[in-house]
């Protein structure tokens, strides 16, 4: 099977991004459509929002198969947003692939730092993170998507 990573841009990229994390979180975490809201205003935000901005789609044999985000955070920061790899998917290196392009656009774009938000559940994501150098700077639970949470603040020097 062939893997790409390719800038996000095509007709429906945006509405799979939407799509895939409402239904594959309300099916791998039971979370409600809050979650899938969350992510419609990250992409949103991100086709009208300034800045260095940068998206990218992982695709399997032709197929979308993930995605990550990039975006202007707090000062000189980045923010990666929305990482996700379609079960199916996975196991292929496309969850680290997509990091490193997030990575590379961010440095090459002058942030300083690059930061995330997750969620203490998302276990494959946090070894991807940590892979990557990324440091676990803060945690709060929270009552969100319908569950009881423990969010993440991860960071990332440049």
């Amino acid at each position: 099977m062939a893997t790409t990573i390719r800038r996000l841009g095509e007709p429906g990229d945006l509405g799979w991004v939407v799509q895939a994390h409402g239904e594959l979180y309300a099916a791998e975490y039971g979370w409600d459509t809050s979650f899938e809201g969350l992510v419609a205003r990250i992409v949103a935000d991100f086709t009208t929002g300034p800045g260095p901005k940068a998206a990218w789609m992982a695709e399997v044999d032709g197929s979308r198969a993930g995605c990550v985000f990039c975006v202007p955070g707090d000062g000189a920061a980045a923010k990666l947003r929305i990482l996700l790899v379609h079960p199916d998917a996975r196991g292929r290196g496309l969850g680290a692939a997509l990091v490193a392009e997030c990575l590379r656009f961010a440095a090459g774009a002058g942030y300083r730092e690059l930061t995330l938000w997750t969620n203490d559940v998302l276990t494959a994501a946090r070894r991807i993170y940590q892979a990557a150098g990324f440091v676990l700077v803060d945690e709060e639970p929270h009552h969100s998507f319908g569950a009881d949470l423990v969010g993440q603040t991860w960071t990332r020097a440049l």
